[in-house]
């Protein structure tokens, strides 16, 4: 298997950078969203940090040509992609954000290459969906598998629907359309293999091999990441720190951005101070 070049990766992953800083912080979406969603987060780290922005293969601006269901069956295929995209850059020691699914490929990554990452911040993360004994994860086994025969017979129906619930603030209903609007623009098909990676994956089991410092981000009243999850990871990561938010529903970035940088902002200066 050849593997990609520098310019393969930036036109793979739709990478964008901007910034002043020497140090990457690097910014991930989750699932069914694109970079866009950081819009109001990663500008106020351009001073600071050389900003690196990409898409997940299916989302945004991505090459569709390189979707490989085999590859993108597991989060260690995109968790091998953030990677890629950071040796592209040249960076070292870099600062993680992921939301959603993808703090969970940030914290795969970080175990795989921890040279690359310097601290993760984890936005909304869960190991795992599925309740399994004493773990909540916030879903039964069946409601997962009603939930993906639902995107994968009515991909459109199952946007308008699940794009409220996951969103939260009900008082804010333009970022709801945001988010369906979001999840509309993404091919279906990848969509549906996606969330099956997404939903399906348990990677419990890893949390306690991450050395990486991170930071546990957990919203109030979210219906994806419930506040156990949070708490479950981080009784299970050594060296992880935890804030409950204010910020409701699983979009911080989108639905309280300025808590959102607050809360980044603070936990940097606490962590990189001299």
């Amino acid at each position: 298997m050849n593997m990609p070049t520098h310019n393969d990766v930036l036109k793979r992953n739709n990478v964008k950078i901007s910034g002043k800083g020497r140090q990457t912080m690097i910014f991930a979406h989750g699932f069914g969203c694109d970079h866009n969603m950081w819009r109001h987060v990663a500008p106020a780290f351009e001073d600071d940090y050389r900003i690196v922005l990409f898409d997940n293969v299916g989302a945004g601006g991505s090459d569709l040509s390189a979707f490989d269901s085999k590859k993108y069956g597991t989060l260690h295929g995109y968790a091998q992609d953030v990677i890629d995209i950071l040796h592209a850059v040249g960076a070292q020691n870099c600062i993680f954000v992921g939301h959603s699914v993808s703090a969970m490929v940030g914290i795969l990554a970080a175990i795989r290459e921890p040279a690359l990452f310097d601290h993760l911040i984890l936005v909304g993360p869960s190991p795992s969906y599925i309740n399994d004994g004493d773990y909540i994860g916030g879903f039964e086994q069946q409601d997962i598998e009603q939930m993906l025969e639902f995107l994968d017979t009515n991909y459109l129906g199952w946007s308008s629907t699940m794009a409220p619930a996951i969103m939260g603030n009900v008082d804010q209903p333009a970022l709801a359309g945001e988010l369906e609007n979001s999840f509309c623009r993404t091919d279906p098909a990848i969509a549906g293999h996606f969330a099956r990676t997404t939903f399906m994956s348990d990677h419990r089991a890893d949390l306690a091999s991450l050395k990486t410092p991170a930071l546990i981000l957990q919203c109030s009243d979210d219906v994806i990441a419930p506040d156990a999850v949070g708490r479950y990871m981080h009784a299970r990561m050594p060296g992880s720190a935890f804030v409950q938010m204010k910020a409701t529903g699983h979009c911080p970035n989108l639905s309280a951005p300025k808590e959102t940088i607050d809360e980044m902002r603070k936990y940097l200066r606490a962590e990189l101070a001299p």
